[in-house]
């Protein structure tokens, strides 16, 4: 989790294959207007989260129904959507990826082929609320490169390649 830039897919994914887990991207799961109002440089409001929190959650529920433990990437940046994800017959963990705004903004600014645009990135960060001391998750800094950042994830979260499926 954390705003858009900060390496969700490309640690989510890494983990997946680590863990041997089920890999999802949660920007799959928006519907096509929230893409294009994103794409036209237009912060997502409430209304426009809660269907697609909706829909992840109900995959993670699917998945955990069917024995399979799963990394999904999300954005939640408001303690309410990671609640919605919570609600999921799984447990939910979260890995809150952290960086300094000014060094995501230049990771975005080289990055092709992405909806999000650079603009965007400050109303991400002002909608973001860190995880809380009572919510399941940690904290990794995203500063170091994608093999440290997961092996960081990792032993934060006391798991280990090969890990025993059915969790999330």
């Amino acid at each position: 989790m954390g705003p858009s830039g900060t390496g969700k897919t490309t640690t989510a994914k890494g983990l997946a294959a680590r863990l041997g887990w089920t890999f999802a991207e949660a920007d799959e799961f928006h519907p096509k207007r929230n893409i294009d109002k994103m794409s036209a440089g237009i912060p997502l409001g409430d209304e426009d989260r809660a269907p697609w929190l909706a829909a992840i959650r109900d995959w993670i529920s699917s998945k955990a129904e069917a024995g399979e433990s799963t990394v999904i990437t999300c954005s939640a940046l408001k303690r309410r959507y990671r609640d919605v994800l919570r609600g999921a017959d799984a447990r939910v963990r979260f890995v809150e990826l952290t960086a300094d705004e000014a060094v995501i903004r230049q990771r975005m600014e080289k990055r092709k082929g992405h909806y999000m645009p650079p603009s965007l990135l400050a109303s991400q960060f002002a909608d973001f609320e860190p995880l809380g001391a009572d919510e399941d998750g940690v904290r990794v800094s995203v500063e170091e490169a994608p093999e440290a950042v997961q092996d960081d994830a990792l032993r934060q979260l006391g798991l280990a390649a090969g890990t025993i499926r059915g969790g999330s």
